[in-house]
């Protein structure tokens, strides 16, 4: 919780509320857009795809006591700011995961909420009179549009939207065919259609980011209602006329019920733990509920998956088995996590998980890890649940990952049969998690051996031979296999200031590139390193990668460290592994530190910066990554699912 009175502290802090099928709303504080992305409902169309920018914010005055407020920001194109002074906010907070506002009307305060029903297109927004001695007249502008949630929307001369009062509502549609339609309902007053073009909205984030900054929208209708004290109205903007209870303000109690839900699941699961947790984890726990979405598939209509960050990542592969640990199984919900393995393990195809999954056309399979992190996943979720009838589901989608990884698969990923080591990589194609591209260039190509693929795949190894004999398996082909990989690991060794190389038998041979990949090499379950090694591996990434906020992605010293994530698209994705801080990394690094040190507390400890940045970015949950320079500025996504996961995963091991 925080208070938040005056204009650019609204300007900066976030805000986030979703939906569970793919469907998001977010903003700023003071209401104003910054962003593409700022809306109160992006629909999902075709969940958790297909996300359209539909009710794009509000625009509230409230007259009390004579006196008129207005309690939204708008910047525009031209320079220009309205209103002239920064909303009365006396306070902005999150119940639960629900955004609050009260307004300061003289004696008088106004609340505001935002909520979105569970597993539907709709939002609500509800405004109670909290106290004053007079009725408050509140007018609400209500701001519409229809485009891609990537989109930007630019009118065109008589270009005009279809509004029309309907059956106690307005109804909204574009000026073309389109497959929804906007609902813009009041549970109590008067409502007015206005339909008029607002032009020229400032989106200086996206200005920042190089991209199109002007966006036009449209003003559809106002609505007015009179508060006295201890009333409320709601206002609700979904692709249905009405909720199925009949009662539009039904997303407050929905929500409430979700996040005491959230909390108990984990409560139950981890009851010691969950006493003793400071109110961060408590708040990261809530956080972790927002990115598990529901994904159908033909055989699986129940099925679910994770997005891997707002506002504007689908669900990849990768993110979601590394996410899955922290976010599902750290917080009581085994049950999710097992759909969410299903709904992967069914798309493996020659071996490998999807990188992506678009809701038509075929997956994507340009990744070397995602399906190693999957197997991961599987023994974590097999280790927190002891489900032997899932063991013996999941065991053949690993055995396939193996068998397709030894024969060679996509990409040119093969075992060396000189080594046992995985190698990867075709010219033009970015395989591992640090995956920029700039036009035809792959800004960290990695072709050849990179060490934390090989430390995924001893991972991969060991776990299968673990697993074996409880599914009636041989397990001495694993455990030969991971004998083989572990005697080759020492051909990692020599890089960078005593750690490990990046990536052996590359095109140039190898890459002593100081890099956290290694981290992975101690990090994981089953290690292939000696004691010593692993001490050495932590030190050199303590000395070179570690800041408070998670661990740069190329040491400071390296000519080709950038240590500002900025500018356009292309000098964004120049910088993204090149010195960008993850904070995602901090949660291996803790557990590496704890293993190589034996130092549990002091490696819990490592993760309280990222606590302290709960109220200062995105509020209530962790972003993307950091500036590799000191102060380390927030960038990319203001919600990263593996980021919260991994704290959450990494505090409750260590703690």
């Amino acid at each position: 919780m925080t208070a938040r009175g005056d204009l650019e502290s609204g300007f900066v802090i976030e805000w986030l509320v979703t939906s569970g099928n793919g469907a998001f709303a977010c903003g700023t504080a003071d209401g104003s857009l910054t962003r593409k992305y700022h809306g109160l409902l992006l629909a999902a169309l075709d969940g958790p795809a297909e996300r359209t920018m539909l009710f794009v914010k509000v625009d509230e005055i409230v007259t009390y006591a004579g006196v008129t407020y207005e309690l939204s920001t708008n910047r525009w194109n031209s320079g220009a700011v309205t209103p002239h002074v920064a909303p009365p906010i006396a306070r902005f907070y999150l119940d639960g995961t629900t955004p609050v506002w009260e307004f300061a009307l003289g004696e008088a305060l106004l609340e505001k909420r935002i909520a979105m029903e569970p597993e539907a297109n709709a939002t609500a927004i509800r405004y109670t009179l909290v106290h004053g001695d007079s009725p408050a007249s509140v007018a609400v502008k209500a701001i519409v549009d229809y485009r891609d949630f990537h989109g930007n929307t630019h009118a065109r001369a008589g270009e005009t939207f279809r509004i029309d009062d309907v059956a106690g509502a307005i109804r909204v549609r574009p000026p073309f065919d389109a497959p929804a339609e906007l609902w813009l309902r009041a549970d109590r007053g008067a409502r007015e259609i206005t339909n008029e073009w607002y032009f020229g909205y400032e989106l200086s984030a996206e200005r920042e980011r190089g991209l199109d900054d002007s966006e036009d929208h449209v003003h559809a209708a106002t609505f007015g209602v009179e508060l006295r004290c201890g009333e409320s109205a709601t206002i609700r903007g979904a692709t249905d006329s009405m909720p199925k209870t009949g009662a539009i303000d039904v997303a407050f109690p929905l929500r409430a019920v979700r996040d005491s839900a959230t909390i108990e699941a984990w409560e139950t699961a981890h009851p010691a733990l969950a006493a003793a947790a400071p109110p961060a984890i408590r708040r990261l726990v809530r956080a972790a509920e927002q990115f598990v979405v529901a994904r159908a598939l033909p055989e699986m209509p129940d099925g679910h998956s994770i997005i891997a960050g707002f506002p504007w990542f689908g669900d990849w592969g990768r993110d979601a088995m590394i996410s899955l640990p922290g976010l599902l199984l750290a917080t009581g919900r085994a049950d999710i996590a097992a759909s969410v393995l299903r709904t992967f393990g069914r798309l493996i195809d020659g071996g490998m998980l999807p990188n992506t999954i678009p809701n038509h056309g075929a997956p994507a399979y340009n990744t070397v890890d995602a399906a190693l992190w999957f197997v991961d996943a599987v023994r974590a979720y097999v280790e927190a649940t002891r489900d032997e009838a899932g063991l013996e589901e999941f065991f053949p989608m690993m055995h396939a990952i193996v068998d397709a990884y030894v024969a060679g698969t996509r990409y040119g990923i093969h075992v060396d049969s000189s080594d046992g080591l995985v190698a990867a990589g075709e010219p033009g194609v970015q395989l591992t998690w640090m995956d920029a591209k700039i036009g035809d260039r792959v800004v960290t190509p990695r072709m050849g051996k990179p060490v934390e693929i090989n430390a995924l795949w001893y991972n991969a190894l060991r776990t299968l031979a673990e697993f074996a004999p409880r599914v009636g398996a041989d397990p001495a082909p694993y455990r030969s296999r991971a004998e083989c990989v572990r005697r080759s690991f020492a051909r990692f060794h020599g890089g960078g200031d005593g750690g490990l190389l990046d990536v052996i038998d590359g095109p140039d041979g190898g890459d002593a590139s100081i890099r956290p990949n290694q981290i992975f090499a101690v990090s994981l379950t089953y290690s292939p390193l000696e004691n010593a090694v692993r001490r050495a591996v932590v030190e050199t990434c303590a000395r070179h990668l570690l800041t408070p906020y998670g661990l740069r992605s190329l040491a400071p010293s390296d000519p080709s460290y950038v240590g500002h994530y900025e500018g356009d698209v292309a000098s964004r994705d120049g910088a993204y592994h090149q010195g960008t801080v993850w904070p995602w990394l901090l949660g291996p690094y803790a557990s590496a530190h704890a293993r190589a040190f034996g130092d549990r507390p002091r490696a819990r400890a490592l993760l309280d910066p990222l606590f302290g940045r709960l109220d200062a970015y995105a509020f209530g949950t962790l972003g993307e990554l950091y500036d590799g320079d000191a102060p380390f500025a927030p960038r990319g996504a203001f919600a990263q699912a593996w980021t919260v996961g991994e704290v959450l995963r990494a505090w409750h091991e260590l703690a």
